[in-house]
């Protein structure tokens, strides 16, 4: 393995201008590339395509299209009925309407009313007011016959009458397209000139503007992070150095590493999404390690025998080989993602991995081909070697592994011991906003629906008849669904639902003059009256439209529901299924239940984009967890080829384990729940810390057996030499990660919160717990396990 890397260091110094004119034929390719990046749009799909339930939300999505396609305006008033304020309102509905990409736009003053026409026998549908009013008679008239529709009582308007909502529907081509962004755009500027017009606030939520909003903060943050992360690592470099000129040269290095993130995003036809958005910055917080080591081994090698090729063909040789395995377990740490069954991680798993090591390949490259063209290190470079500060602390870092070590493992156990109870802490749980901060506008203005409404979170009941035309020739279908409402009603989760129920009972309104009363689901006998009339009329799919397909084989019952969170959510679900199953598909008569595809029974699935995400935060946790097995077991195999000893696995893999304990305690005692976006946080962290323990080890295992100093020398020089780079990169890695904490998203903060505390501790317990396990073995057996 030396002399393949002794030779492969040779050739790249004989090849100094072909590798770099590679490296810039690269950065130039993936530059090109980086300008097409996109944001992602559309929900990312996280079940794998070939779950049940995802397959049973995508038939329901072509048969009905996106069933998050509602935005909402709220506002809190008691002057909706006035003349001048509902014109102004009336006007901000017409402006709305004209938008590219809006399909439908409903409030209190045109919200569809049906009217029996008995001379044609049909039923019309006509909005409350056709055009604008020109008189407060008139607006009171629509008042009255607002009020008189009881439906929209806690749909359009809360129940205490002063919260109104206008409800704008998307095109289902706009929903996930561009000009979606656009229209909530126009909307958001529309509802600020209404707002500054009448001096109310105006809230605004619904599936279509939080998609787009978390969206634009995706692609905002994304360039803030890589800001500050620059910012960061080039103020610590040159700290380190004192040298414009590495920091120059480091800079070129993780601005390739950013561009090639973003290429490969791009050529692989992928979109950032709110975790892919992250990789750029992190390739910056991850790469530039890479540097320091690589100049540390130049500068302390030419220190040695002050030859400079010599210094880099050496640096190539031996960093190149330890900079390998570390990529190569960070790589590790990112790449289990793609082994999840989730596109939306498999993305973000195989974009990072690569980066990693191609900017590894970069560092390797470019840096000490650069600097074989530049003037040999100088002292004011080489000072950091001798730094004073640093190596007091090293120096007590050594005291205490040579005399210290009962204290070691007896403040380690301690540790350990709370890490695991505060484990026993840790919640599981999510929610579709969560991420955001609590005083986000996002999330205050779906509070404030939420607390009107009830909820605006998606939440259907699939329903197939087995048979074209059922839906509409079955009276008993509208007796199962009114008794499944029934259940629903118990939950103080939902709102009002919407169905062929629903349609039923306008109709029958209409039928018995209007009158509120009347507002029920009829008997079999009015039924029949009714669907006489309703076949009759003119655009007869019209009262049903968006409730039943095309061949009136399926149907839908679409409740509202507030972001409860995944645990309750589920709840709700295991809970009300089998009340489903049991209402469709259960003869008291016989006490028998029809078998799925039985005909004299139903098909009713619980779906709906709030359910969805419910199963795929589950989906995720259970899956990442594994990812993070899957790390760690990859990580110990290839300690294990490096070693060939499980002995020294254990010694090596510890004291990466131990931080990871730590981090999760720290969660279960801040109430930090488990969720995807801090679920990453294990096998990324785990794959980082272990390149400290691969530095320490490699250069241990250079001291005692290379060198044939004793183990207490052999750890001296390892702590006093490799703990210089080692100090300075968990520096940058904890600052880098930190920056994080500056995100908008909650997950995100975590993320950057909780990896920093990972590495560092990792850091503290590669430079003292690793060597005191070491120190405790003899050298014959320290030799013995290294060989």
């Amino acid at each position: 393995m030396n002399n393949i890397w002794h030779s492969l260091s040779v050739f790249i110094l004989k090849n100094r201008q072909a590798f770099l004119a590679i490296v810039a034929i690269l950065a130039l390719f993936m530059g090109v590339m980086a300008t097409k990046f996109q944001v992602a749009s559309e929900l990312p799909k996280i079940l794998p395509k070939t779950d049940a339930r995802f397959q049973l939300y995508e038939s329901f999505k072509k048969r009905f299209g996106e069933d998050g396609a509602v935005m909402v305006l709220g506002i809190e008033t008691d002057k909706m009925f006035q003349l001048n304020f509902f014109q102004q309102w009336q006007d901000l509905s017409q402006k709305i309407k004209a938008i590219n990409g809006i399909k439908q736009v409903v409030y209190a003053g045109n919200v569809p009313r049906i009217i029996k026409n008995d001379s044609a026998k049909r039923f019309d549908t006509e909005p409350l007011i056709k055009r604008r009013a020109i008189s407060q008679a008139e607006v009171d008239s629509v008042k009255s016959r607002f009020y008189k529709l009881p439906f929209y009582k806690g749909f359009i308007v809360n129940e205490a009458g002063n919260v109104h909502l206008m409800m704008i529907t998307f095109d289902q081509k706009a929903i996930n397209d561009k000009s979606r962004v656009l229209a909530v755009k126009q909307i958001k500027e529309l509802a600020n000139t209404f707002e500054k017009q009448q001096n109310i606030n105006v809230h605004l939520s619904g599936m279509p503007f939080i998609r787009t909003e978390m969206t634009a903060q995706i692609t905002n943050e994304l360039g803030i992070f890589v800001s500050l992360a620059l910012l960061v690592t080039m103020m610590i470099l040159y700290v380190f150095f004192r040298s414009f000129k590495i920091m120059f040269f480091a800079l070129i290095v993780v601005l390739i590493g950013i561009v090639s993130s973003l290429g490969i995003i791009v050529l692989f036809g992928y979109k950032i999404t709110i975790i892919s958005g992250m990789i750029p910055s992190l390739i910056v917080v991850i790469g530039v390690p890479n540097t320091i080591f690589i100049l540390n081994k130049y500068h302390e090698e030419y220190a040695l025998h002050g030859d400079k090729m010599l210094a880099l063909q050496i640096t190539i040789e031996k960093i190149g080989q330890t900079l390998f395995l570390a990529n190569l377990t960070t790589s590790i740490g990112f790449g289990v993602f793609a082994f999840t069954g989730s596109s939306f991680l498999a993305e973000f798993g195989v974009v990072a991995a690569i980066n990693v090591m191609l900017t590894y390949v970069v560092s390797l490259i470019f840096i000490p081909l650069v600097f074989s063209y530049l003037a040999p290190p100088d002292a004011k470079e080489t000072a950091r070697l001798e730094s004073g500060r640093i190596a007091k602390i090293l120096v007590k870092i050594e005291h205490i592994v040579n005399f210290k070590r009962s204290v070691i493992y007896s403040v380690i156990l301690m540790i350990v011991a709370l890490s695991i109870w505060g484990i026993t802490q840790i919640k599981s749980i999510g929610y579709i906003v969560d991420d955001l901060a609590k005083d986000n506008p996002i999330l205050t203005d779906l509070k404030f629906v939420e607390q009107n409404f009830k909820g605006i979170m998606p939440f259907e009941v699939a329903i197939d008849t087995y048979e074209a035309g059922r839906v509409m020739g079955s009276p008993e279908l509208f007796t199962k669904i009114k008794r499944m409402e029934k259940e629903f009603a118990k939950y103080p989760e939902f709102t009002k639902p919407v169905s062929i129920v629903t349609a039923a009972k306008f109709l029958y309104q209409a039928h018995r003059g209007g009158d509120p009363k009347y507002f029920v689901l009829p008997g079999i006998d009015e039924l029949s009256k009714l669907r006489e009339y309703n076949s009759s009329t003119k655009g007869k799919e019209d009262s049903f439209k968006g409730f039943i397909d095309s061949t009136k084989r399926y149907t839908r019952v679409s409740f509202q529901i507030a972001d409860c969170g995944t645990v309750r959510t589920n709840q709700i679900i295991n809970e009300l299924q089998p009340k489903v199953d049991s209402i469709f598909n259960y003869n008291a008569e016989t006490n028998e239940f029809y078998k799925k595809g039985d005909r004299r029974g139903y098909d009713a699935e619980i779906t709906g984009n709030s359910v969805i995400y419910a199963w795929q935060n589950d989906y995720l946790q259970s899956n990442l967890v594994e990812s993070t097995f899957q790390a760690i077991v990859l990580i110990c195999l290839i300690m294990a080829l490096l070693f060939r000893s499980w002995k020294m696995v254990i010694i090596s893999t510890l004291p990466s384990l131990i931080p990871l304990l730590i981090t999760a305690g720290l969660m279960g005692f801040f109430d930090i729940h488990l969720k995807y976006s801090t679920i990453l946080i294990f096998s990324i962290a785990f794959g980082i810390s272990s390149d400290g323990t691969i530095y320490f080890l490699t250069r241990y295992k250079d001291e005692l057996l290379n060198k044939k100093r004793t183990v207490k020398d052999a750890i001296s020089e390892t702590i006093l030499n490799t703990g210089v780079s080692m100090f300075y990169t968990a520096i940058i890695l904890f600052t880098g990660f930190f920056i994080f904490t500056a995100s908008t998203f909650r997950g995100t903060q975590s993320l950057g919160i909780l990896v920093s505390i990972t590495l560092l501790m990792a850091m503290i317990c590669n430079l003292v717990l690793l060597p005191a396990f070491l120190m405790t073995l003899n050298k014959k057996e320290s030799e013995g396990l290294l060989k």
